[in-house]
């Protein structure tokens, strides 16, 4: 299992002041997802040699994540400020190096990436490369994820979404990222476009209002539980990975299985949403990107 994309810090300004400061990053967030769950996922991304890229490695490896080589950039550590509004909602500001050496990417039977990673040059068209070479023998995984103080570009960036929409097998999008893709759109319309493209599945989160996913065999709804909010940072990137993880269970991962995916009975999948939905409740319950082990989801 391998993900492709970056970890920094999480500089965290809340509405009342105060300030923390916290390992994070999307794809990351979903290695960390993953490796909570037990299944040992391998990091490729771009680190500093300097202290915040050291706490970034150990926060990783202590919840079962291997660094690739070739992480180690010698670039400075990446940060990410997040501006909490009193509902606990997150707007980004960023400091960021991303380049990464895909040579270095270990085997996989399931290929994830997102966000920055995606989009950001000189790493984003390596990235792609990747996907495509790995294509053939993994299951492809994407989140979007837009950071759109980042792009100065909004077309490429639209381009560069729609051509890794075509190759994965599951894409996991925000409604919020849907919105600013296609903003004349209903949301439902863009899914069925982008399920037309290649998917197997396309599944957007609606926060607080839910999820719903798209397959040939028709829609399904997971609605999301009822919590007190700490924060949404994370939250988007433990579905994913718990959506990953459930996709795992249902065997339904690796090239062998692209066409038992297509037909993935709706009632899986749902079943496999209200449990992503719950792990990113979790998470969305206490400060930060602290997704739940697979201990504290099953005592959900």
């Amino acid at each position: 299992m391998l993900v492709v994309g970056e970890a920094l810090i999480d500089l965290v300004q809340r509405a009342d002041g105060s300030r923390d400061e916290a390992p994070g990053g999307s794809p990351a967030n979903v290695a960390l997802t993953l490796g909570r769950l037990g299944r040992h996922p391998q990091l490729l991304t771009s680190l500093g040699e300097d202290d915040r890229g050291h706490a970034v490695r150990a926060w990783l490896e202590g919840s079962g994540v291997r660094v690739s080589a070739g992480s180690a950039t010698g670039a400075h550590t990446s940060s990410a400020t997040a501006l909490l509004d009193a509902t606990g909602a997150a707007t980004y500001e960023f400091d960021l190096a991303w380049t990464v050496d895909v040579e270095l990417a270990g085997a996989a039977d399931v290929l994830h990436v997102g966000s920055i990673a995606t989009v950001l040059e000189p790493g984003a068209s390596d990235v792609a490369r990747l996907v495509e070479a790995r294509r053939a023998t993994a299951t492809i995984t994407f989140d979007p994820n837009i950071r759109p103080a980042l792009i100065d570009d909004a077309e490429a960036a639209r381009s560069r979404v729609e051509q890794l929409v075509r190759l994965a097998d599951v894409v996991k999008v925000s409604d919020e990222d849907l919105l600013w893709l296609h903003p004349d759109r209903e949301l439902a319309e863009t899914a069925a476009s982008w399920l037309a493209a290649g998917p197997a599945v396309v599944v957007v989160t609606q926060g607080g209002e839910g999820a719903f996913a798209l397959t040939a065999q028709g829609r399904v709804w997971a609605s999301a539980p009822r919590v007190s909010v700490v924060d949404t940072v994370g939250a988007g990137d433990t579905f994913m990975g718990a959506l990953i993880d459930g996709l795992i269970d249902a065997d339904l991962i690796g090239d062998d299985r692209r066409q038992a995916l297509r037909d993935v009975r709706l009632g899986v999948l749902e079943s496999i949403m209200r449990r992503s939905a719950e792990a990113a409740a979790v998470t969305v319950s206490r400060p930060g990107a602290d997704p739940p082990t697979s201990a504290e989801l099953a005592a959900v």
